[in-house]
């Protein structure tokens, strides 16, 4: 597998764990419910963005658009409005910028600002999507999995063996890229904790990670606060039969023993809200893996 991931302007060594901040520029994120966002100035997000950077964060992922279970597409001019001008800044700041975005327009603006990475959860299956990446010299992708879309997947999850279907949807995925002359040093795959997966068959995706890192491709791993690991370690509560899930604030240690399983099982960069913490935890990690 290639330790570097290509990049517009950097070229990322993976034989170090990354850690990539999750920088909301929307008002209804599931995990901040828009605490950083405003619609008449970037600079709440532009110092979140700093605070990341200052605790450790090697690549910012700045997004526009909420993707959680649910979520409604956003108008084209609405998202170009809520991340431009935040990426017109965070590009002067001499670290890889990624950019969470599905539309071809929105890539190709951010591109043309100087942004470093894609990160797709449709894995470029919107019409000009690949032409958009193939066309740029040396930006790096991030294609995820995701099953049906945002607003439908979880009303109808994946059936069947999840692991093997996610293998061979990002093997073409990737192949597509390929074959349109992007170089491979240039791809990451995603298998989508979460997008139309139920919690036993996210916990799949972790247990049989090999299988698609048998593909030669590095792993992006975005367990950051996911429902899964709210379920996984929900209350139980006296008297009442279903289990009262972790809420947001109290996702943290869940969500950094996944970033480090993930980690020791071969993903090498980890997307998540908790930059300080996740970057301590890796730090004892690769102490003890020395």
């Amino acid at each position: 597998m290639n330790p570097i991931w290509q990049t517009s302007r950097f070229q990322i060594d993976l034989a170090k764990p990354q850690v990539m901040g999750i920088v909301n520029a929307t008002p209804d994120s599931f995990s901040d419910g828009g605490a950083y966002f405003s619609s008449r100035s970037p600079s709440s997000v532009l110092a979140h963005c700093e605070q990341l950077l200052k605790q450790g964060a090697d690549i910012l992922d700045i997004g526009g658009e909420s993707t959680r279970p649910g979520a409604v597409a956003l108008p084209l001019d609405e998202e170009l409005a809520r991340v431009l001008p935040v990426v017109r800044h965070a590009v002067q700041w001499g670290v890889p910028i990624s950019v969470d975005t599905y539309k071809p327009e929105v890539m190709q603006a951010v591109l043309d600002l100087g942004a470093d990475i894609i990160n797709d959860i449709w894995a470029l299956r919107k019409p000009g999507a690949v032409q958009v990446v193939a066309g740029h010299p040396q930006c790096g992708v991030c294609l995820m999995h995701m099953h049906r879309e945002p607003l439908t997947m979880q009303t109808a999850p994946m059936t069947g063996d999840v692991v093997q279907q996610v293998r061979d949807y990002l093997r073409l995925a990737a192949l597509g890229l390929l074959n349109a002359g992007v170089d491979r040093s240039r791809i990451v795959l995603d298998v989508g904790v979460g997008f139309g997966k139920t919690v036993v068959q996210n916990w799949s995706m972790l247990q049989r990670q090999s299988e698609v890192l048998s593909l030669g491709y590095p792993l992006l791993a975005g367990w950051s606060r996911k429902s899964s690991l709210a379920m996984l370690c929900a209350d139980q509560v006296e008297g009442v039969e279903k289990l009262t899930p972790l809420p947001i604030e109290e996702r943290l240690v869940p969500s950094i023993a996944a970033a480090l399983l993930a980690v020791e099982r071969g993903a090498r960069v980890v997307r998540v809200h908790d930059v300080r913490e996740t970057v301590q935890a890796l730090k004892v990690w690769t102490a003890a893996s020395v």
